[in-house]
């Protein structure tokens, strides 16, 4: 759970790096809000806040990647989200997590009291606007990983690689932050299903995977058609 002592004292998580408060990349759209959070690291597999807990706080991503998940009555895991540079989550319509969030790679990340923007956005038209279109953006992004589970895995996995192409611009290639679990648990896929539907779409001459977390896309329009 993140508590004030914690932002306080980032000793806590990271013994290393201390909360101090920082401009952000992208400060022109999202500055008045980040400039009332403190910045806090978080080592690989850290967990930045748990399931039930107090919903206190909205989280930017700097640096690195997140997921958010949810431990389900059978143990598997299932994945909602992978947050990336630029990227603000911890937003809920309750006053409790419903995912937890942890660390993927080691983060960079400010924190931001919830209290604290939502009285800025009562007063300030313009943090308000900046409030609805990211709770929009990141509606529609749930809306459109609800559509996974009526797809085929290959519609899946060519649907995901697409995603992290326009989310991550990076020529004809995508760098995969994330393990092959991770990608398995977010499509509601087994991971030997992942890595054989990934070897057949190189197969096909769609991607090329000349390293585990690197894979680049030869076909983006059979892979446009496998998604449609």
């Amino acid at each position: 759970m993140l508590t004030q002592t914690a932002i306080r004292n980032v000793s806590q998580r990271q013994p290393a790096t201390q909360p101090h408060r920082v401009p952000l990349p992208g400060a022109t759209q999202t500055g008045a809000i980040e400039l009332m959070g403190a910045c806090m690291s978080f080592a690989a597999n850290a967990e930045i806040y748990g399931e039930n807990e107090p919903a206190d706080y909205l989280y930017k991503v700097v640096s690195g990647t997140v997921r958010t998940y949810k431990v389900l009555v059978d143990g598997r895991r299932q994945i909602g989200a992978f947050h990336l540079p630029g990227d603000i989550f911890g937003f809920e319509s309750g006053e409790v997590h419903t995912f937890s969030a942890e660390a993927i790679t080691d983060c960079k990340i400010i924190v931001i009291k919830r209290s604290t923007v939502m009285a800025l956005a009562a007063r300030d038209n313009d943090v308000a606007r900046q409030m609805w279109e990211l709770t929009a953006r990141e509606l529609q992004r749930v809306q459109e990983h609800s559509l996974v589970l009526i797809k085929s895995a290959e519609e899946r996995v060519a649907g995901f690689l697409l995603e992290m192409a326009d989310r991550v611009p990076s020529g004809g290639a995508v760098e995969l932050p994330m393990s092959r679990q991770d990608i398995a648990d977010y499509l509601g896929l087994t991971i030997e299903t992942v890595s054989r539907t990934l070897k057949h779409l190189e197969d096909a001459a769609a991607i090329e995977v000349p390293k585990r977390r690197r894979i680049l896309l030869r076909n983006r329009s059979a892979l446009h058609r496998l998604n449609a």
